[in-house]
């Protein structure tokens, strides 16, 4: 599984989302990850709300294996779901 996490710098959702995605990339070997910073990559939320398809207001923005998600709390709750992570 790859996953996407679209988040911005003193953004606590995304260091949370980020967070998560580093301890499933430990304990799993089918999970990976690429944090995009919207700032640094200079992504506007217009940008974000035309790949995700519905108007975006908040990050993180998240998609796995290209299939977007929402954020950081459908997450983490698809982690404890479907990828056996009980924080």
């Amino acid at each position: 599984m790859f996953a996407v996490i679209f988040g911005r710098p003193g953004c606590p959702y995304c260091v949370r989302a980020k967070e998560l995605a580093e301890k499933l990339s430990t304990e799993r070997d089918d999970f990976r990850f690429r944090y995009v910073d919207i700032r640094e990559e200079g992504i506007s939320k217009e940008d974000l709300s035309k790949t995700v398809g519905k108007p975006v207001e908040t990050v993180p923005q998240i998609f796995l294996d290209e299939k977007h998600i929402g954020g950081c709390t459908e997450f983490e709750a698809y982690a404890k779901e479907h990828l056996n992570l009980f924080r």
